[in-house]
């Protein structure tokens, strides 16, 4: 992955498989059964989509504590 130039620069972020940058793309995440729409960056040869940390281990944390209260 890496960042532009100056303060606010899109990070570009490039796939690991084929060595292109990714776009913002409509992918369908399943976790816990359960299927969320979300758009986040994928490659658009072969497919593969990049998770962000903080999306993995802020925002489906709270998915999975307020399913868990369900």
């Amino acid at each position: 992955m890496s960042q532009g130039k100056g303060q606010g620069a899109e990070k570009v972020i490039e796939c690991m498989k084929c060595g292109i940058v990714m776009e913002l793309g409509n992918v369908e995440v399943t976790y816990l059964n359960s299927k969320f729409p979300i758009q986040l960056p994928k490659c658009p040869q072969c497919g593969l989509v990049y998770i962000p940390e903080e999306l993995a281990t802020g925002k489906m944390l709270e998915v999975e504590k307020a399913l868990e209260d369900k």
